[in-house]
């Protein structure tokens, strides 16, 4: 009888670590880079004209791109390019 309800608890246990297993999540990892913000080198190419022209935008990406790209005539070179190797 001992042996029985021994292994039945073990058993037990077993099934109840398995339905917990499988109803876990994956942990968060790192999140991937948004496309949009660039490589830090492309970054570091426009972070000086975005801080110039587009301070109000910061931190919104999609703002910023926006204001880069309407200050096109005043941008660096390098940052200007970077819009370019990107089709903006």
């Amino acid at each position: 009888m001992y042996a029985k309800t021994c292994a039945l608890i073990v058993l037990i246990q077993i099934l109840g670590a398995a339905a917990f297993a499988a109803n876990d999540k994956p942990l968060p990892g790192p999140q991937p880079l948004n496309p949009f913000q660039g490589t830090p080198e492309e970054q570091a190419a426009c972070a000086p004209d975005a801080t110039s022209f587009c301070k109000d935008a910061i931190p919104d990406t999609f703002r910023v791109l926006a204001c880069l790209k309407d200050n096109r005539q005043k941008i660096r070179k390098v940052c200007l390019k970077v819009l370019e190797d990107h089709g903006q």
